[in-house]
């Protein structure tokens, strides 16, 4: 499947107007103070790797097609809402939050989708970044899985506005967060449900590809180590690392040919991806994948 940009994965079905202007006194307040959030870092380099990311709503639409039932005991409860009382925690479970969003939205459980929205919106408002969400528009979008196509774009536009705006607060290391917590999130239900279906090949190659996303995503924390909670989620990541060492890529050129579709010259690219990944390394990965994401939700 085509890689999209993750981009704030809460605003799956967030809109691109910006709404009233950003309270910048408010945001500073409400930052706790730190002082932690490394040297910064460029927001072309954060964008570059989002658009190698995978979409929550790609892996949903992934699981969807692959025959696998709905299954809401997988993902975070909004229940637990009321635990996250610091911005790393809230960061990284407003992803976590998205991506269940994009799954329910998938399946068509609107109802349970209204409780992720309402979580979404109330975290997004702690971080004073719940201007960038317009939810009449949320309402309408999440309502309707033909809209795939225009959440996708809305998601794109809105996180580089989001992530613009953190970046001139200093705090380019919330948009990190955001990411990652999807990214796990995602994971975590990819892997979960490739382990129940064995011999579904594509399943076990979507996982056996985050290999590449995760060392994206370790470059990113490395200019964080300053920040003792980043710091510890980097090093559950170099745990996960560790795992995917085991899964083999190998990438096969083959030059590229012009074919005539309908009239249209179109460039084939003829290279081939072989990703070895067997059910034993899929296991493994899943266990430390859950690891993690239990001490973000918890």
């Amino acid at each position: 499947m085509r890689l999209l940009v993750i981009g704030l994965v809460a605003c799956l079905v967030a809109s691109c107007s910006s709404g009233k202007k950003p309270d910048d006194e408010a945001f500073l307040k409400s930052l706790e103070n730190e002082n932690s959030a490394g040297p910064g870092v460029d927001e072309d380099v954060i964008n570059a790797i989002l658009e190698q990311i995978p979409s929550p709503l790609e892996i949903s639409v992934l699981l969807k097609e692959s025959g696998t039932k709905y299954t809401p005991e997988m993902l975070n409860s909004a229940n637990n809402l009321p635990k996250y009382n610091s911005n790393y925690k809230k960061a990284l479970n407003l992803g976590v939050y998205g991506t269940d969003l994009g799954y329910t939205n998938i399946f068509g459980r609107n109802q349970d989708g209204i409780k992720y929205i309402s979580s979404i919106k109330s975290l997004a408002d702690e971080l004073n970044i719940g201007q960038f969400f317009d939810m009449v528009t949320i309402g309408r979008l999440a309502a309707n899985s033909k809209n795939l196509d225009s959440l996708l774009l809305i998601t794109t536009m809105n996180f580089n506005h989001i992530n613009h705006y953190l970046q001139t607060q200093k705090r380019d290391n919330l948009s990190v967060l955001l990411l990652t917590g999807g990214w796990i999130e995602a994971m975590q239900i990819t892997c979960q449900t490739a382990v129940k279906n064995p011999k579904n090949k594509e399943l076990q190659e979507k996982v056996g590809e985050q290999k590449i996303i995760l060392e994206q995503i370790l470059l990113l924390f490395s200019f964080y180590q300053d920040d003792a909670n980043m710091a510890a989620l980097m090093a559950d990541l170099e745990k996960l690392k560790v795992a995917f060492e085991k899964v083999d890529i190998s990438y096969t050129y083959q030059a590229s040919t012009m074919e005539i579709v309908n009239g249209v010259a179109v460039i084939k690219d003829n290279s081939t991806t072989s990703i070895n990944i067997t059910p034993e390394n899929v296991e493994e990965i899943k266990n430390i994948t859950n690891s993690i994401r239990e001490k973000i939700i918890s």
